[in-house]
């Protein structure tokens, strides 16, 4: 399979995949037990995902295994220390701290009240010249011996930030959860108009209400050369969501290579969606826990999730907006989709650029 420029990559650069629907990987016999990194704290499980890819879902299924414990998005790992963590969560044009404002409440706390959210703060603030892995070990403390799930996107927006968590935890599992880039495109642009209407703007930021959040602009025109340059292509400031798609996947795919293999696999979100109950038992069996009818079943429902609703005042998100109305599994999301044709949001009539469809058909997209 060839690969165009301006991404003229060899396949053989790339990780073999290891997909979690594949007898040959997940769920071997040679899959090694979650272990414990330190007395008191169980080595981690990380789920890489760029925004639109159900992880939502996923980290809220698996987090209801009785030997899993799933978070919001901490969005720990972009930073060393939680004092720049602090810093960024002011910039950001999403309500960055507020799913590890929701963890810290629930797990330090033990219930997410507007009171508890303002210990949680008060937690952290104490603790803002600590290690961003320090804050992740206490909380891994606190929940031991349960592994603790994080499915921060905004940590495959940098390979450095996917290395930190590694650097920290270096027995730590990591899943590639992926989706069709045709229904991520999808997604991304309707995400976008939903959070452009006011009952889903941010009640800490009113005078941003009726504008588009920054972060998922940048999502559905992401600044890639080959959308920008190609003189057949469109203007850099149209909407075109695959060049998202194909860094933030090239990002996880590039961090995989320093990986051991057997620390990671690859999902499809739609074979998470259409086949949960087969999925959810070979990561299990993977992870070295139990994929027994009782886990399994348990799993089967993110809504139990303690962060599967909206939160407290100064806490309400810290996860996928419309999961958080709706927290379910709904396979319907998992339509066949393919590779080919026309993309409906391009005015031209042009379809995937050459390396995006190619990186499709190494992710097993057709």
């Amino acid at each position: 399979m060839g690969f165009a420029t301006p991404a003229n990559r060899q396949r053989e650069e790339w990780p073999d995949l290891r997909h979690a629907t594949s007898p040959a990987t997940a769920g071997s016999a040679s899959a090694a037990p979650a272990g414990p990194l330190s007395d008191g704290v169980a080595d981690p499980l990380f789920i890489l995902a760029a925004p639109r890819c159900f992880s939502s879902v996923a980290s809220a299924m698996l987090g209801q295994h009785p030997q899993m414990f799933g978070l919001p998005e901490t969005h720990l790992f972009g930073d060393e220390t939680m004092e720049l963590w602090w810093a960024r969560a002011t910039q950001e044009t999403y309500q960055m701290a507020h799913g590890l404002l929701r963890a810290v409440a629930q797990i330090c706390f033990k219930q997410q009240t507007e009171e508890s959210v303002r210990l949680a703060a008060a937690w952290l603030r104490r603790r803002s010249t600590h290690t961003s892995g320090m804050i992740f070990e206490e909380l891994a403390r606190e929940v031991y011996p349960t592994v603790l799930i994080d499915k921060s996107p905004s940590m495959v927006y940098a390979i450095d930030s996917m290395r930190r968590a590694y650097r920290f935890f270096p027995q730590a599992r990591f899943i590639h959860l992926v989706r069709h880039p045709r229904g991520y495109c999808e997604s991304v642009l309707k995400y976008r108009d939903t959070l452009m209407r006011p009952a889903y703007q941010p009640r800490e930021r009113r005078s941003e209400i009726g504008q588009i959040p920054g972060w998922i602009s940048q999502l559905a025109s992401f600044p890639y050369r080959s959308l920008n340059c190609d003189p057949n292509g469109l203007p850099a400031d149209q909407m075109d969501p695959q060049g998202g798609w194909y860094v933030l996947n090239m990002n996880v795919l590039t961090f995989l290579k320093s990986v051991p293999t057997d620390q990671w696999i690859t999902i499809r979100g739609e074979d998470l969606l259409q086949e949960p109950t087969d999925v959810l038992s070979r990561v299990a069996k993977w992870l070295g826990l139990r994929a027994d009818r009782n886990a399994v079943e348990q799993m089967m429902h993110p809504e139990l999730s303690p962060f599967a609703r909206f939160g407290p005042p100064g806490a309400r998100l810290g996860n996928d907006i419309l999961f958080l109305e709706r927290p379910a599994l709904r396979p319907w999301r998992a339509r066949p989709l393919s590779l080919e044709g026309c993309l409906s949001w391009r005015p031209d009539g042009a379809g995937f650029l050459p390396e995006v469809a190619a990186l499709g058909h190494y992710l097993g997209y057709e």
